[in-house]
C-alpha cells in the first residue's frame, strides 16, 4: 500500500512541479519526516537537492507572471510526465520489469493529467485582470506538491485516498477546461 500510495502521489506531484517534488522528497526524506523507497533515497543527498531547489526556485518566481508562466508550463509538458514516469518507474524498485514498465506509463500518465489540469487552469485565470488569482493558484499548488509528498511518505491510507481525489479532479478539470476553451476556439472561427 505505501508503494501504491507513493507512487500516484508523487507521479501527481510531478506533473504540478517536478523540481518542488523531488525538492519536497529529498527534504523530508533527510529530516526523517517520510521513509522512501530504497530505490528514491538519492533525491536526499545533497547534490540532487541543490540541483532540485534551483529550478524550484525559478518556478516558484516565474509561477507568478502570467506569460512566462504560460511559456514556462509549455516547455515542461514533455518534462513533467517524463519526470513522472521516472520516478514512478524507481519507485517500484527491483520488481518485475513488466511491472516497472506498468508503473512508469501510469506514472507519466498521471503526472501529465495532473500537467494539463494545471496548465488548463492557469490558461483560464490568466484572462483575469487582477493577478491576485494567479498568485494564489501558484501557491495552492506549490502547497499540495509538499502536503502530498509528505502525505504518501507519512500516512500511506490518507495519502493515498488524497492521491486518488487528486487523479479524479485534474481529469475532470482537464476534461471540462478543453472542452471550454474548443468551445471558445469555434465561436472565434
Amino acid at each position: 500500500m505505501n508503494l501504491l500510495s507513493i507512487l500516484l502521489g508523487i507521479s501527481l506531484a510531478s506533473g504540478l512541479s517536478v523540481y518542488a517534488t523531488v525538492f519536497a522528497m529529498g527534504l523530508l526524506q533527510r529530516f526523517g519526516i517520510i521513509h522512501l523507497p530504497s530505490t528514491l533515497e538519492v533525491v536526499s543527498s545533497l547534490p540532487v537537492m541543490i540541483v532540485a531547489a534551483g529550478p524550484y526556485a525559478i518556478e516558484f518566481v516565474v509561477d507568478k507572471v502570467p506569460i512566462l508562466d504560460s511559456a514556462w508550463d509549455g516547455i515542461h509538458t514533455v518534462i513533467r510526465p517524463a519526470a513522472g514516469a521516472i520516478l514512478a518507474y524507481s519507485a517500484v524498485g527491483h520488481v518485475d520489469p513488466q511491472l516497472q514498465l506498468l508503473a512508469a506509463l501510469l506514472g507519466g500518465s498521471l503526472a501529465f493529467a495532473a500537467h494539463a489540469a494545471k496548465s488548463s487552469a492557469r490558461a483560464a485565470v490568466q484572462v483575469s485582470p487582477e493577478p491576485v488569482s494567479n498568485w494564489i493558484l501558484s501557491l495552492v499548488e506549490d502547497g499540495l506538491v509538499f502536503v502530498l509528498v509528505w502525505l504518501v511518505g507519512s500516512h500511506p491510507w490518507i495519502g493515498l485516498v488524497v492521491a486518488v481525489a487528486v487523479a479524479i479532479l485534474a481529469i475532470v478539470v482537464a476534461w471540462k477546461l478543453s472542452r471550454f476553451f474548443r468551445r471558445v476556439l469555434r465561436r472565434l472561427a
